[in-house]
């Protein structure tokens, strides 16, 4: 009996690699060779390609693909109807099998519905990419992208709040956990109170507020 569960209509071509705890809903298809972490949700009708790779705690809603190339670390959410890519200038008449393109999706990322990132980029650690946005170039760590082409448009916290403008000391405070956040030199944000690569305590872990009742 495998550890994982797979809704009777779901296909999953062997040999792959799917993790203790992964739930795979109506109508999904894993292709041979497609790696899948432990304690994954993949809504209806989601396609993960032999090639690619999703890390622990990923959420895929639904009719979602991840094609080759593409690299989804821990804690990823991808919305429901968002878009990867794999091949920038594809054609039906040239084969670019061996040319996909490899696409990044750091830590706790999320891509918001109907969201569109084109292949070759890095999406950086919990950045959140706001639902319709077209994404073409790298996208720094907590950065919120907007509009198309998507530009930045503020930090967001790890918690997935926007947070607001630094004080006199350059800090950040978000509103939903009450960590502070502040740009180093280098221009990338960083949370001062919590390791980035540690899992959220469980205090933390719950929402309790919706998200217009924390928006500044």
């Amino acid at each position: 009996m495998s550890d994982y569960f797979a809704h009777p209509t779901a296909c999953i071509d062997q040999p792959c690699t799917i993790g203790a705890g992964t739930k795979i809903w109506h109508f999904c298809h894993v292709c041979a060779g497609a790696t899948l972490g432990k304690h994954c949700n993949l809504g209806q009708n989601v396609f993960i390609a032999a090639g690619a790779v999703i890390g622990d705690n990923v959420k895929i809603q639904n009719n979602v693909s991840v094609y080759d190339g593409v690299i989804c670390e821990q804690d990823v959410f991808l919305g429901p109807s968002c878009v990867l890519t794999n091949v920038t200038n594809p054609r039906s008449q040239v084969s670019r099998r061996g040319l996909y393109e490899k696409t990044v999706l750091r830590r706790g990322a999320t891509l918001g519905a109907n969201a569109t990132v084109v292949c070759g980029i890095t999406i950086g650690r919990y950045a959140f990419v706001a639902a319709g946005a077209v994404v073409t170039r790298d996208v720094p760590d907590y950065a919120l992208m907007m509009g198309v082409p998507g530009r930045p448009a503020g930090w967001m916290s790890r918690h997935g709040i926007c947070l607001p403008k630094p004080d006199k000391d350059g800090i950040m405070i978000c509103p939903e956990s009450g960590w502070r956040y502040r740009c180093g030199e280098s221009g990338i944000l960083r949370c001062l109170d919590w390791d980035e690569e540690q899992p959220l305590p469980a205090d933390k872990a719950v929402g309790t507020k919706l998200y217009k009742q924390l928006k500044r």
